[in-house]
């Protein structure tokens, strides 16, 4: 008897254990402009653009830096965020008014076509700098996002 309310107070603590752990998850905008007008001297634009479903850089850098707890925390207090997604794949297929915005933003900022590509903008839209996948993780991503930000 003893022993079955242990494993019940042990897998109670584990699950609520997991729901504290669980990272920020914050949203990514996709609407540019819309992004624009929460932008300030004090949460510039982190504008992503990826091949989401192709470029395995682009899923690294989601996966290494913009999904954990640490880049989600920082970005939460720090920048406004910002998608341009170029999925190749069918079943991933962007609507046509997203793709024509995504374009008009590559444009803009990637007129190279470089995948991945972080741009970091000013709220007055002016380029503070661009950087591609960093490996060593999230800290290191984010202390040269602080360093292009403070020039």
């Amino acid at each position: 008897m003893m022993k079955k309310h242990y494993l019940s107070f042990v897998l109670c603590f584990l699950v609520l254990g997991n729901v504290n752990a669980q990272s920020i998850n914050l949203p990514w905008a996709t609407n540019y402009d819309e992004a624009m007008t929460t932008a300030s001297d004090d949460r510039p634009l982190l504008i992503s653009f990826a091949g989401s479903d192709w470029c395995k850089p682009c899923i690294m850098l989601t996966r290494e830096i913009f999904e954990t707890e640490e880049f989600q925390s920082y970005a939460q207090d720090n920048l406004v965020l910002v998608l341009a997604d170029f999925p190749r794949l069918k079943k991933n297929k962007l609507s046509e008014e997203q793709t024509m915005a995504n374009e008009k933003l590559a444009k803009m900022y990637n007129q190279e076509g470089s995948f991945p590509l972080v741009v970091l903008v000013d709220k007055d839209e002016k380029i503070i700098g661009k950087l591609g996948y960093l490996p060593g993780g999230p800290g290191k991503f984010i202390d040269k996002v602080e360093s292009l930000v403070k020039k």
